[in-house]
């Protein structure tokens, strides 16, 4: 004898909506880990972890309707980013972070379409991967525009944290590949 859950369209409305705001409120958190590095204006975060969690566990959908929550919240002036810069509010997008900002919710679209609930260990590798260059590529392009120069912008934004991303990779692949499934399922 087999029983179905049959879960209520309210009820999964609810969950969705809910998995949205927690997912904001994990990078919001993630942001508030900041080191500041020397001979750069971006600090190193766990922020960018956080966004290809989220976007690995909710899908590309939600996990992008996330992060455009979370800039909504940033950008309304919530201390949502990261305290280490002193932009505050709209003025963060358009600063030497904003482009790794305005990335996320592509960041995290491109993760959760590429994660799916079966997913192998070098797929969710691939998917983490592929995020991780769409933040740099975000990041490095608003640092070319700012310095006018784009060997510096890779200099300031990209080669310091190419070390910690291959640990964020490490870390994130195991975790996804064990929780994806049972969060999407819920989802």
């Amino acid at each position: 004898m087999e029983s179905t859950l049959v879960i209520g369209r309210s009820t999964l409305s609810i969950r969705r909506a809910a998995a949205v705001v927690l997912g904001a409120l994990i990078v919001a958190g993630a942001a508030q880990v900041s080191v500041p590095l020397p001979g750069t204006p971006v600090p190193m975060t766990l922020q960018p972890m956080a966004v290809l969690l989220v976007g690995g566990l909710l899908g590309p959908r939600l996990g992008a309707l996330s992060m455009i929550l979370y800039l909504a919240m940033g950008a309304a002036g919530l201390p949502v980013f990261t305290p280490t810069v002193p932009l505050v509010g709209f003025a963060r997008l358009f600063g030497p972070t904003g482009g790794y900002l305005l990335a996320y919710p592509v960041a995290a679209w491109a993760v959760g379409a590429v994660v799916t609930e079966g997913s192998s260990v070098l797929r969710v590798a691939c998917g983490v991967f592929a995020g991780l260059v769409l933040i740099h590529l975000g990041g490095l392009a608003q640092l070319a525009i700012l310095t006018g120069n784009l060997s510096a912008a890779a200099r300031f934004g990209t080669w310091p944290f190419l070390l910690g991303d291959l640990l964020k990779l490490a870390l994130l692949v195991p975790v996804l590949t064990q929780l994806t499934p049972t969060i999407r399922a819920r989802l």
